[in-house]
């Protein structure tokens, strides 16, 4: 990352040290978030980091936006700085006008809404956050095609749930309800590439929860003693630490690949290999954890089991991993022959991540 993304990283670590604890995050399960939090977000701009200067942002990348909501996850942070910053992406990705209030998004093609003269129509599940957000952003089918809309949720009929970790997902219900902006209708291209961005914005999260995940086992290890000893001396507990710190580095890893690869505007097939990869990634580092914390990571009173399930949580939403195997094995096949080798080695084997344009 360049100085200035260095800066920004700082910035929002600090911040998130010093205002985070098991205690804001455990408000979660009680139907509660942290606008305090959100506010300090706000007022440091660093929810408009990614929006473009002529919209009123910063003007900064993807890379920028991306790590701050990989720090978001590392901290467990119960404020919807992914949901509502996701949001303002698509609107800007789709030529809409950008909004300044907490919102939601949902892009799932089997649930979209039905839009006909201006008017919503349909429900959806498991929203992110929508009791505490006031705009959605969502996919809506009309007769023209499908687009993306932005709809506020006064509108609505709210059913609350929860996710495995306790975070706000509702289920939302529109009739008749008066959209506020329509994109132009999108091709398949578009809404693979916004399924893409959606899934960029997924690993960040578990990225950040993995690294979080590491350090709390690593510290543990110091800390629990047995036979007159830390754990972390003795050889199995060593080769537990050294598996888990191998899954994190290959997380990090596959998290700074994905966002080079869209900062070079690519639709590359990294964010594809790797919610492939976080898969085992996952598996790998919430089963060690918990094996080194044995019966207490598994207690309200220790906060492993927030970060967890969150990410047992995260794994499941959005597009699943045999999306993208059926997509890597789709591109292979019609690659294959003379051509595979090449297609694999190959750095310009993908689509651009076009602007929509209204």
């Amino acid at each position: 990352m360049s100085e200035m993304k260095d800066m920004i990283v700082d910035v929002v670590e600090r911040m998130l040290k010093e205002k985070v604890d098991k205690e804001l995050v455990d408000t979660v399960e009680q139907g509660h978030w942290a606008p305090e939090l959100w506010d300090l977000f706000k007022e440091s701009g660093m929810t408009a980091v990614a929006i473009s200067e002529e919209n009123g942002g910063a003007g900064g990348d993807i890379e920028d936006l991306l790590n701050i909501v990989r720090l978001t996850g590392k901290y467990a942070a119960p404020i919807p700085f992914a949901e509502t910053t996701f949001a303002n992406y698509l609107l800007e990705f789709t030529s809409l006008q950008i909004i300044e209030d907490l919102a939601t998004y949902m892009l799932c093609p089997n649930q979209a809404f039905a839009l006909e003269n201006g008017k919503l129509t349909g429900e959806a599940i498991q929203i992110p956050w929508a009791r505490h957000t006031k705009h959605l952003v969502s996919l809506a089918y009309s007769t023209e095609g499908t687009h993306l809309v932005e709809i506020d949720l006064s509108h609505a009929e709210m059913k609350l749930g929860t996710n495995l970790a306790g975070e706000p997902r509702d289920t939302v219900i529109f009739h008749d309800a008066t959209v506020s902006q329509v994109s132009a209708s999108l091709s398949s291209d578009d809404i693979h590439a916004l399924t893409t961005l959606n899934s960029a914005f997924q690993l960040a999260l578990m990225t950040g929860a993995v690294d979080k995940i590491n350090d709390l086992t690593v510290q543990y290890t110091k800390e629990r003693e047995q036979f007159g000893r830390p754990i972390h001396r003795f050889q199995l507990v060593q080769q537990h630490i050294v598996h888990l710190a191998g899954e994190t580095a290959v997380a990090l890893a596959a998290f700074n690949n994905v966002t080079e690869a869209l900062q070079m505007n690519n639709q590359n097939s990294e964010v594809a290999y790797a919610c492939i990869r976080f898969e085992e990634i996952i598996q790998a580092v919430t089963t060690i954890a918990h094996q080194v914390h044995a019966a207490i990571g598994t207690t309200h009173e220790h906060s492993l089991h927030q970060f967890t399930r969150r990410l047992w949580s995260w794994r499941d939403e959005g597009a699943s991993t045999s999306y993208w195997t059926n997509l890597v094995a789709t591109q292979l096949l019609e690659n294959s022959g003379d051509s595979l080798w090449e297609y694999l080695t190959s750095s310009s084997s993908s689509l651009p991540l076009l602007k929509v344009e209204g």
